[in-house]
């Protein structure tokens, strides 16, 4: 069985080589996408940001699944909506991140933002970058969230 091999030393691209090899890659690429996205499609913010890139995904023929966490497919993620709506998830392989190593993963599988991906990898950026996402924009946004949820409440009652 031939095995995936690292191309320009970036960690998230990987190549299969061997023409049996490239079948499975796109066979399987077409079947089942190896990523999947959980965002937030209420949000206006999350929904541009994640809408850009969806386009760009089905544009480029790209193996990424788009989830809204308002949606039945939340489900499979085994997350709560409020829990789903504070960060960006993504599942990758089998593996649940979330915040900028989510994001990480998601440039890395896209020509386009690969080069962001490396940027936003170098030790010391990567660490400032979880911070200022784990600590403002994050928990900003997760209450603009639930500002909007109470004013649509609001309105609904009244």
């Amino acid at each position: 069985m031939q095995r995936f091999r690292m191309t320009r030393g970036h960690p998230f691209s990987t190549v299969p080589y061997g023409f049996h090899a490239l079948l499975r890659y796109f066979y399987r690429m077409e079947d089942s996408p190896t990523t999947s996205v959980l965002y937030n499609a209420s949000c206006p913010v999350c929904n541009f940001e994640i809408q850009h890139y969806a386009r760009y995904a089905g544009a480029n023929g790209l193996a990424i699944r788009f989830d809204d966490l308002n949606s039945d497919a939340r489900s499979q993620w085994g997350l709560d909506a409020d829990t789903a709506a504070r960060r960006l998830y993504l599942l990758h392989q089998g593996t649940l991140t979330s915040g900028i190593p989510a994001f990480l993963v998601l440039w890395a599988q896209m020509p386009k933002y690969r080069w962001l991906a490396r940027v936003v990898g170098f030790p010391g950026i990567k660490q400032i970058a979880c911070v200022a996402y784990d600590h403002v924009l994050a928990p900003a946004i997760y209450r603009w969230h639930l500002r909007r949820l109470r004013s649509q409440t609001d309105r609904a009652q009244s």
